[in-house]
């Protein structure tokens, strides 16, 4: 059995070596080896989690009892107060932030009782679907463990919302996305690999939610569900935070320097501001009292020469020290290749600015430009023409720029924080909690 096992993992590493290439399949290699050395086989639990068993195998014992007992299927008592099961992938702190912990408040705000699990702890999951009328699930892809908790929800009656906030499912997302020039090949082979995953899970629930315009239309050309839009919103601890952000601002010293922020978060945006790196690097280089400063993973190498020793870069920070960092700055530019997978983006980085009294600067892609009141809030740019006339304006006329970010906080508060409205969230998600 142990010779067999080798030869099959010596198969897998040669077909990986062919697929993605000898470092992608090096590192696979280390990652299981070192997962194993852990006691951590291939699933997200130790299988002395599920006693004895692998984590999808975790209700089998049960079923059979039932099964042999004549009450394995349910019938769902309608009378009951209705209570959701969010079951997601929590792995990402701004996914979890957005579509996970903000759902469940919002849910409760309307009277309905909302608990949320991570997909990989088991025995919490399961224990949800008991206590639930209605089943959600996060970002889920199609495998042996999500397949257990969906045949329990169906077991129980219980209807079934997916909800995704990228075009995870899209190969053509993924294969005209600008920013996947910047990671390792193996990587975008992987996601590709597992696109259909996605695609399967939309078409197996009763509805599918999304997070912009965008992605409702690209999600209905993969599935024939009824597709929905519940977008991210401005819950209170985000306006709580970046009240405190503001906070320790003001009672810092000015030092007298004007700053454009760049929140670029995860690894590949250099692609997206690419297309603004000349007009960004004639502004600062055209006074000496400006600065870029730059929040996430960026390689600052690829910056032109002229701006680099005036850029500030903060690679790695937990949420209230990135808003304060981001407070610190005059205006936030967010420029977006315009692509499939960018057309779906969301605007939770115009939410973070305006917390803090950020104006914006956005590009006409996706969802950003709904968030901005034009010349009110922010501004929406459309060419690179635009971008250079723009920064240069708002430089110059630092205390409008700095009541421009007011209002913006000001229409978070109002118009885009949490509330049962069409712009926020479609009246058949709402309706969904009745079926």
């Amino acid at each position: 059995m142990k010779q067999s096992l080798y030869l099959s993992l010596a198969r897998r590493f040669v077909s990986t070596i062919k697929q993605e290439g000898f470092r992608p399949a090096l590192r696979k290699a280390r990652l299981y080896a070192a997962r194993r050395l852990q006691g951590i086989g291939a699933s997200h639990l130790n299988p002395s989690a599920a006693q004895g068993h692998s984590p999808e195998a975790y209700l089998q014992g049960v079923w059979a009892d039932m099964a042999r007992g004549g009450g394995f299927h349910v019938i769902r008592d309608r009378t009951r107060p209705p209570r959701i099961a969010l079951i997601g992938d929590l792995n990402l702190p701004q996914c979890r932030k957005y579509r996970i912990e903000q759902l469940a408040d919002f849910w409760r705000a309307q009277g309905v009782e909302c608990d949320y699990s991570h997909y990989g702890d088991v025995p919490r999951s399961a224990q949800l679907l008991q206590t639930a009328t209605h089943l959600c699930e996060y970002r889920l892809e199609a495998m042996p463990l999500t397949q257990m908790y969906r045949y329990e929800a169906r077991r129980l009656g219980l209807p079934v919302l997916y909800d995704i906030d990228d075009p995870l499912f899209s190969v053509s997302a993924y294969e005209t996305y600008n920013n996947m020039t910047a990671l390792d090949p193996g990587l975008k082979a992987h996601f590709l690999s597992v696109a259909p995953r996605y695609a399967e899970m939309m078409n197996s629930a009763d509805m599918v939610t999304v997070s912009t315009p965008g992605l409702v239309d690209h999600a209905r050309l993969f599935t024939g569900r009824p597709v929905h839009m519940r977008r991210n919103f401005a819950d209170e601890s985000t306006l709580s935070d970046g009240r405190a952000a503001m906070d320790a601002i003001e009672e810092a010293d000015d030092d007298g320097l004007f700053r454009l922020v760049f929140a670029s978060g995860s690894q590949g945006h250099e692609a997206d501001f690419e297309i603004i790196a000349d007009a960004v690097a004639d502004f600062v280089a055209a006074a000496p009292d400006r600065r870029l400063r730059i929040l996430g993973h960026f390689r600052t190498e690829l910056l032109p020469p002229a701006i680099q020793s005036r850029t500030e870069h903060y690679k790695f920070l937990p949420y209230e020290e990135y808003l304060t960092h981001l407070a610190a700055g005059d205006v936030a530019v967010m420029p977006l290749q315009d692509d499939i997978f960018n057309r779906c983006k969301s605007a939770v980085r115009v939410i973070d600015a305006s917390s803090v009294g950020l104006t914006s600067v956005v590009s006409d892609v996706g969802d950003l430009k709904c968030l901005i009141e034009n010349g009110v809030t922010g501004h929406v740019a459309r060419t690179p023409a635009d971008w250079r006339q723009l920064l240069e304006k708002l430089s110059n006329n630092r205390a409008t720029t700095h009541e421009m970010g007011r209002a913006a906080r000001r229409k978070l508060e109002t118009r885009w924080a949490a509330q049962p409205a069409p712009h926020i969230i479609d009246q058949a998600v709402l309706d969904w909690i009745e079926t």
